[in-house]
């Protein structure tokens, strides 16, 4: 798995978890599916995101790019 994979997995789960908590537990819990959203979107214009550095940490590669 590449880092821009697990990006999109990482992202997919955090909205998922906080539609669920915010329909079980609180609307506010849309203010985080907000900013992931907004991280999404300002990473597509930097290509950088700090979860991005968590999983090179974790010993995801990154993708080599198409010449």
């Amino acid at each position: 798995m590449t880092v821009n994979e697990g990006l999109r997995l990482m992202a997919g789960i955090a909205i998922l978890v906080s539609l669920a908590l915010a329909h079980y537990v609180s609307q506010w819990w849309l203010l985080f599916t907000v900013f992931v959203a907004l991280n999404l979107i300002q990473s597509a214009f930097t290509r950088w995101c700090p979860a991005m550095v968590m999983l090179k940490k974790l010993g995801l590669r990154e993708e080599k790019p198409v010449a």
